[in-house]
């Protein structure tokens, strides 16, 4: 990571994994690039996703299961300067890089996980990947689970990620408008 200053714990990793809506999941399709977003959840250092029994993303995976996977948190324009600060900037050209750093950016959480896909074979670890992710994206649908893992549960693969390296970044600005630092190493370069 270049900008080590941002780099995050694991911990803060865990906390953006567990709250983005979806994590990219990028793969090689060849010599091809392929991403698409899924509905991933953790539990302590695995990931789960599911998918249908056929598609490219299953043909992708059987013939090479490394993964990048990423997760996007809470992103917001931040407003550390009032009108007539920013004028005095858009006058002074000292003060005018500034408007680069501090004003033309954006405050966001990330988190880049990278493993190799397995799929899951045991049932019991199916249906809790599956009461897992249906926890995270349909809670108030629970009472159908069981009806609906019955019914669907051999139609569907299961996937795990082990998670063998985690990296999370993080840019935001203090009441100060001060950039607040990170600075912590998760992985061997």
């Amino acid at each position: 990571m270049r900008r080590k200053d941002r780099e995050m714990p694991i911990e803060f990793a865990h906390e953006v994994i567990d709250k983005a809506e979806y994590g990219v999941v990028s793969m090689i399709d060849g010599e091809k690039p392929y991403g698409v977003p899924l509905s991933i959840v953790r539990r302590g250092d695995v990931l789960y996703f599911h998918s249908a029994k056929q598609g490219r993303k299953v043909d992708v995976l059987t013939h090479n299961a490394h993964v990048s996977i990423v997760f996007v948190g809470d992103k917001r324009i931040p407003e550390n300067y009032s009108h007539d600060e920013l004028e005095e900037m858009n006058r002074d050209a000292k003060k005018a890089v500034k408007l680069i750093s501090s004003v033309f950016t954006t405050e966001f959480e990330s988190a880049i996980v990278t493993g190799v896909v397995e799929l899951v074979e045991d049932e019991q670890e199916k249906i809790g990947a599956m009461r897992l992710i249906c926890e995270k994206y349909t809670p108030s649908k629970m009472n159908y689970f069981d009806t609906a893992i019955g019914a669907g549960l051999k139609r569907t693969n299961v996937y795990r990620v082990g998670m063998e390296c985690v990296t999370a970044k993080r840019k935001k600005y203090d009441e100060e408008g001060v950039e607040m630092k990170g600075g912590w190493e998760q992985c061997p370069s």
